[in-house]
């Protein structure tokens, strides 16, 4: 019996009962695994996505997601209450309309509802998933976590992926979205202690500054390139660092937010309107 037929309720009362004990049965097995430390990660199956961009996705078993669900839900907790309040990807009661919102109020502060002249700093990361380096996030792990068998844990998922020697984290699996949150925290401490800024947000790996002088924002990006290469190494997307005026609108997650409204990109919309 497959899970389809199990989902859609093609079966008899007897093959659920076998399907419930089959279930149970790759449970313990699971947990024997586990608890001895005999546990290997699965290979990832995977496929590509348009959304909008080309995406590629790496989809882990069932059994493995089972574990990742269950380190994500012991490790957000520990690690959540360290993230600045202006990350908001993978988070609750955050997401990107909550971001986009957020964005809308900083510039409207900062304008002094709009009288006054700003400025903004965009950034993305090029490739953050592919170029996450597994010792660096393990070391920044090991600040909050000490536990010698959650760490094997961790190696073991960690270590499922690679895009190439000792880098990446696949873009499917939950534990990659609190590993992101980890790896990028870094950045955010280090953007809110050494400039001071009030007015900065990230979601994942875009992120914006905003500022009263494009003067000072354009001061920030060598420092945050160096602070990027020799902490995480990793760069920024050299086709998008943008600097300009509020009034030139600034694209974040769909949206575009410009002086006293939001209007949604083009490509959301379309994007909308063929699901």
């Amino acid at each position: 019996m497959s899970w389809y037929e199990f989902k859609k309720g093609k079966t008899s009362k007897r093959d659920v009962l076998e399907f419930e004990l089959a279930l149970e049965d790759n449970l313990f097995k699971l947990h024997e695994e586990l608890r001895k430390k005999t546990y290997q990660h699965s290979n990832y199956t995977s496929f590509y996505i348009t959304d909008p961009k080309l995406r590629h996705i790496h989809k882990a078993k069932v059994r493995d997601r089972i574990v990742h669900h269950a380190v994500f839900r012991k490790l957000y907790p520990v690690f959540d209450k360290h993230f600045i309040y202006d990350s908001y990807s993978c988070r609750i009661n955050k997401g990107t309309h909550r971001a986009v919102q957020r964005l809308e109020m900083f510039c409207r502060k900062l304008s002094e509802n709009y009288r006054q002249r700003i400025y903004y700093l965009k950034c993305d990361i090029k490739k953050f998933f592919a170029s996450v380096d597994q010792d660096r996030l393990t070391q920044i792990i090991q600040k909050k976590i000490n536990d010698e068998d959650t760490l094997w844990l961790l190696n073991q998922i960690i270590s499922s992926f690679e895009e190439e020697k000792g880098k990446g984290i696949p873009l499917g699996n939950v534990t990659s979205q609190l590993f992101c949150n980890i790896y990028l925290n870094e950045l955010d401490q280090f953007v809110k202690h050494e400039f001071k800024v009030r007015y900065y947000i990230r979601y994942c790996d875009d992120f914006v500054l905003l500022d009263e002088e494009a003067d000072r924002l354009k001061l920030y990006i060598p420092r945050i390139e160096k602070f990027l290469a020799k902490r995480l190494k990793l760069i920024l997307h050299p086709d998008k660092v943008i600097t300009r005026k509020l009034k030139q609108g600034i694209d974040f997650l769909g949206y575009v937010v410009l002086p006293r409204h939001i209007v949604m990109r083009t490509k959301t919309k379309n994007g909308c309107l063929k699901s």
